[in-house]
């Protein structure tokens, strides 16, 4: 069977249990978006996978923490700054295109965008469990 085109900017897919890969409702950007698309996929356990690619114009606002798995955090064009938090220490990752970095399980992590730049980030999730907080 053939699929419609899409774009990932725009509907992000569920990598799911049977090798299955299952494009999700257009992007709000917002958490009540992650909430649906946990509630969706729940059944696919700490296995299932959230792909999706965004571009930043800011710097985040939030910190988050996948426990239930790796993040693959990929640069396909533009330059940020991923912040990795663990043990009180803060370590900061440049990204330019083509460079990845995998954020761990447990991993508190945010990301700067210089003013007036931009970055194109692929994501990779582990969902499941994800926590946010407040960026200070």
């Amino acid at each position: 069977m053939t699929q419609k085109q899409f774009k990932l900017t725009e509907s992000p897919v569920h990598l799911g249990l049977g090798a299955k890969v299952i494009v999700q409702p257009a992007f709000t950007g917002d958490f009540s978006w992650y909430e649906s698309y946990l509630s969706r996929h729940e059944g696919d356990g700490a296995e299932g996978r959230l792909v999706a690619m965004e571009t930043y114009t800011d710097s985040w606002g939030a910190w988050e923490m996948h426990p239930n798995g790796d993040e693959l955090v990929l640069c396909v064009a533009g330059r940020a700054t991923l912040l990795q938090q663990a043990n009180g220490e803060t370590t900061r990752v440049e990204l330019g295109p083509g460079d990845a970095v995998i954020n761990a399980p447990g991993i508190w992590h945010t990301a700067d965008v210089a003013p007036g730049e931009s970055a194109t980030l692929v994501f990779i999730t582990a969902g499941l469990g994800t926590e946010h907080r407040p960026r200070e």
